[in-house]
């Protein structure tokens, strides 16, 4: 059976739920194909009790001047002010501990921070001169070797950066390119949602003709239109936009036919999913200090485990989160929950003694084992060019058009990247421009 739309769409994530309804709006017929048996993509929301979690997605990093941030708003989502800037030496309460697990002194910690400062200034002018091909790493040891500080210094902040790429991410700072970090620059407070991010899905796929555990294995185009193949048939439309993860992109269970011309697959093959996994741990009560944001493990002991946050106030429970990124993710795939909950309990027994009781609820994440995400984002490998995201979006025969959050330069790896190229897909579907409001306004 063959069903005729004017565009199909793969992916009920935000931005093929975007494109669809932003589609919709304009007049279309449009279907939405999505394999897993929930809308909202890597936008997920579990409840249990009183508690929720949101495994993928948890922020809008900067609302000021955001479609994102105007959407949730007039769809009436709550949310809560949790800025935290990315990966940053300061700006909120941090409690530094040292190798030898003894916090440092607010002294100590202004000038540990002040050293960051002073270094990412050096960083960038050598990211900026770099060549070709130069891997994050590279440009650290550069920078590290003009300003020839002492070796304490120098490792300290040496693995201030390992622990940055990873947390901002999810891979190995040898692996990513050098001018694959954003410049960490956040307009407006940072806001997570006490009621659960995949409201967010939910009300953009409220209308829309969303077809789940409907699973794409193969997309043909032609320059007369494209069609999806799935174990309920096939949907042929005049259109066709991809809204799938790079992990399934790149995987052999998913085919795209033709072949993608070189300007896409190129960028495609520049592109890698990492290892990020979260950890949540409710604890019956707080044993670490009032007015901490985050704490952070310095030297050796913080190999792995070396970053927790605070979501007590966001779960009105005592809550830290920690993140398994890059080798640490990749290392402890095979493991139980609980054998990740007892790595990590004893890294903090090592900052909090007997004081650090056992958690009463936890919850990891598991999104390289996902065989609809192979991962949680997408980052640039070395070789790779900012300009990969947007070339990734090149239309294909003014047929095909891939979207989501790593088809957006400005913004990858966040709901708001994903947003923005679902509106982008559906602008050059429709040929002229479509407010962004038609998202809300019907």
């Amino acid at each position: 059976m063959v069903t005729h739309f004017d565009t199909v769409v793969v992916g009920a994530g935000i931005a093929g739920l975007t494109a669809a309804r932003l589609l919709a709006s304009d007049g279309q017929s449009v279907v939405v194909l999505e394999a897993r048996d929930r809308v909202g993509g890597r936008v997920w929301t579990s409840r249990m009790g009183d508690g929720l979690v949101d495994h993928g997605a948890s922020w809008i990093h900067g609302i000021d001047d955001n479609p994102l941030a105007d959407l949730v708003n007039a769809f009436g989502m709550r949310t809560v002010e949790f800025t935290v800037g990315s990966y940053q030496p300061d700006g909120r309460p941090i409690a530094y501990y040292s190798a030898q697990g003894t916090r440092l002194t607010d002294d100590e910690a202004t000038r540990f921070a002040g050293t960051i400062h002073t270094f990412n200034g050096h960083l960038a002018k050598a990211i900026a001169t770099s060549p070709p091909g130069s891997s994050f790493a590279q440009v650290v040891e550069t920078t590290l070797t003009q300003l020839d500080w002492d070796e304490h210094r120098s490792m300290r902040v040496r693995e201030f950066m390992q622990h940055r790429t990873e947390e901002q991410y999810g891979g190995w700072f040898d692996d990513l390119d050098a001018h694959g970090l954003d410049d960490d620059a956040i307009d407006g407070d940072e806001v997570v949602f006490p009621d659960g991010y995949d409201v967010l899905a939910t009300r953009l796929a409220d209308g829309l003709d969303v077809r789940l555990g409907h699973e794409v294995t193969r997309v043909l185009w032609a320059d007369d239109g494209a069609s999806a193949e799935t174990a309920h048939g096939t949907f042929a439309a005049d259109q066709i936009v991809v809204t799938v993860p790079v992990g399934v992109l790149k995987s052999s269970g998913f085919t795209i036919e033709p072949p993608l011309p070189d300007i896409v697959s190129d960028s495609l093959d520049r592109l890698e999913m990492n290892a990020f996994e979260k950890v949540f741990l409710r604890f019956p009560h707080k044993f670490w200090d009032d007015g901490v944001y985050a704490i952070r493990q310095q030297g050796e002991a913080g190999r792995w485990w070396h970053s927790w946050y605070d979501l007590s106030a966001v779960h009105g429970t005592p809550t830290l989160l920690t993140f398994a990124a890059g080798p640490c993710a990749r290392a402890v795939r095979e493991w139980s929950d609980a054998q990740i909950v007892d790595s990590v309990l004893v890294a903090l027994r090592r900052l909090f003694g007997e004081r650090v009781e056992q958690p009463d609820q936890v919850h990891v994440t598991r999104w390289q084992d996902d065989p609809y995400s192979r991962g949680s984002y997408a980052y640039m490998t070395v070789g790779s060019d900012r300009n990969d995201h947007d070339a990734l979006a090149t239309p294909v025969g003014n047929v095909l058009h891939l979207a989501g959050e790593a088809t957006w330069t400005e913004d990858p790896a966040t709901v708001t990247g994903a947003l923005k190229s679902g509106h982008r897909a559906a602008e050059n579907i429709v040929g002229h421009e479509v407010p962004y409001d038609h998202l809300w306004v019907r």
